[in-house]
């Protein structure tokens, strides 16, 4: 009974002028007085960001933060995929015949996630990680490989919760969310950052300007709230390190990874 109400609480809550709304009030000047005791009740590291505290004018602009310089160390070797931000590890494994299996109890397709787009099928034998971002985290995004940007795409959406709480109760979030899909492709292979929007978040934004170049740890986009990034990688191009699994915390830059050459 309680999580039916609580499903029907968060149906209601997801539609979009909610989040509109709410979003609103975190760019608003009245929302930096809020900004200390946020920080404080999330426990998030403000000695790591880029400014004081009081030189935020909003919510909104301290929760798109960026770091100080050095506070993150990109793993340079161009065989590795850096962790494209602060997370827990929430899904990760083979992809079994263009299935993600057993993400918080539910299975999802690639097909489905990437929005029945052809390259899908690149994918259907491929390696995927769910990075969920919570409120305590830094959520700007980065680029996980080097390469080229050879598309990108916005899936209109919902705005289901991406916490334990969505995952597991809400019917498929991760591809009923809104989303923004960014395909990368190196010497080695290419990956989908699929960018998956939550409660409460505004919107979910490209850094301008858009390069076709990117180079591993530059910054891709940011979340105005918590959300969840998918890593997926082309069928055959990953070997994932030896300790990744669900419940591991990982830092953007981190090594998640090593990408195999074409054979």
């Amino acid at each position: 009974m309680m999580i039916w109400l609580l499903r029907s609480m968060t149906e209601l809550s997801s539609r979009k002028w909610i989040s509109r709304l709410t979003g609103g009030f975190a760019q608003s000047a009245a929302s930096r007085h809020l900004i200390a005791r946020f920080a404080s009740m999330y426990g998030i590291k403000v000695e790591e960001a880029e400014k004081p505290l009081t030189e935020y004018r909003t919510l909104n602009e301290f929760f798109t933060r960026r770091l100080k310089a050095g506070m993150r160390q990109i793993d340079s070797n161009p065989d590795q995929v850096a962790s494209p931000v602060d997370a827990l590890v929430t899904g990760a494994g083979t992809i079994r015949e263009g299935t993600i299996l057993d993400v918080k109890g539910q299975n999802y397709t690639v097909e489905e996630l990437l929005n029945r787009s052809p390259r899908a099928a690149s994918y259907l034998g491929g390696y995927y990680m769910v990075l969920y971002l919570s409120p305590t985290d830094y959520h700007r995004i980065h680029t996980p490989v080097t390469g080229t940007v050879v598309e990108r795409e916005h899936v209109a959406g919902k705005v289901y919760p991406v916490n334990d709480f969505g995952l597991r109760h809400m019917r498929r979030v991760l591809s009923r969310n809104e989303r923004l899909i960014t395909y990368i492709r190196n010497g080695f292979c290419e990956t989908a950052v699929v960018k998956v929007g939550a409660m409460n978040v505004s919107s979910i934004k490209y850094v301008e300007p858009q390069l076709d170049e990117v180079v591993k740890g530059d910054e891709l986009a940011y979340f105005a709230f918590g959300s969840t990034v998918v890593l997926l990688m082309e069928d055959d191009s990953f070997i994932p390190r030896d300790d990744m699994q669900v419940g591991l915390k990982v830092k953007m830059g981190e090594r998640l990874g090593r990408l195999l050459p074409k054979p």
